[in-house]
């Protein structure tokens, strides 16, 4: 049951099973059909949603609502939209990435979603965190040396200025369309930097250089 008030939501997406722990505390978590078959019994499931045409046996708790197999939003987006329903403010993604490269951009998109609804939105996979902001200064705690990539998304981006990073960001527009961003290196314990317009994808390789 959601406690009043939940602005916190885990979405559970069927790829690459997500191996490390998934904080649930204060989070509602919506597990998207076949992801049921790596996340039970890893974290705390409060709502099952898809149409479960294959399995044979009813995930617990039992799915709310029945969807067709032929619709046509993936089963992810129709997690987005009942976080959105619920008064997602947040909306942490697991288990997007792998298995099918598709489905992982499409996950992209639905980060795109979540934030044009005004909702914060990232994704955790076992090699990266992703995140995807809007204008505004960004600021993320992070270890020297780990590879860090800003593309931008659904168009170009400029980037003001950055902070902590080795190849810096001044007034640097970043072009729909170009490679410009990737495999940049924190060169601190906190890199930051300011969007002045566009959307820019922020990944974090968990490894470092």
């Amino acid at each position: 049951m959601m406690k009043e008030g939940c602005k916190r939501f885990v979405i559970l997406l069927n790829g690459e099973p997500y191996r490390g722990e998934i904080p649930a505390e204060n989070a509602y978590v919506i597990c998207c059909d076949g992801a049921y078959a790596w996340a039970k019994g890893h974290v705390r499931i409060d709502e099952n949603l898809g149409d479960y045409d294959s399995f044979s046996e009813v995930p617990d708790p039992a799915p709310l609502h029945k969807f067709p197999s032929e619709k046509d939003e993936t089963d992810g987006e129709l997690a987005v939209d009942r976080a959105l329903e619920l008064g997602a403010a947040e909306i942490i993604l697991y288990g997007g990435g792998g298995k099918r490269e598709d489905h992982f951009l499409g996950n992209l998109h639905l980060m795109f979603k979540a934030k044009r609804a005004g909702a914060s939105a990232m994704m955790k996979t076992n090699g990266a965190e992703i995140f995807l902001f809007g204008e505004g200064e960004h600021k993320f705690p992070c270890r020297t040396g780990q590879t860090v990539s800003l593309l931008p998304f659904g168009g170009d981006a400029h980037i003001m200025e950055s902070w902590g990073l080795k190849y810096p960001m001044h007034d640097l527009w970043l072009r729909y369309g170009s490679t410009r961003g990737i495999s940049n290196l924190t060169a601190a314990e906190e890199f930051s930097f300011c969007v002045e317009r566009g959307y820019v994808l922020v990944i974090i390789n968990e490894e470092v250089v």
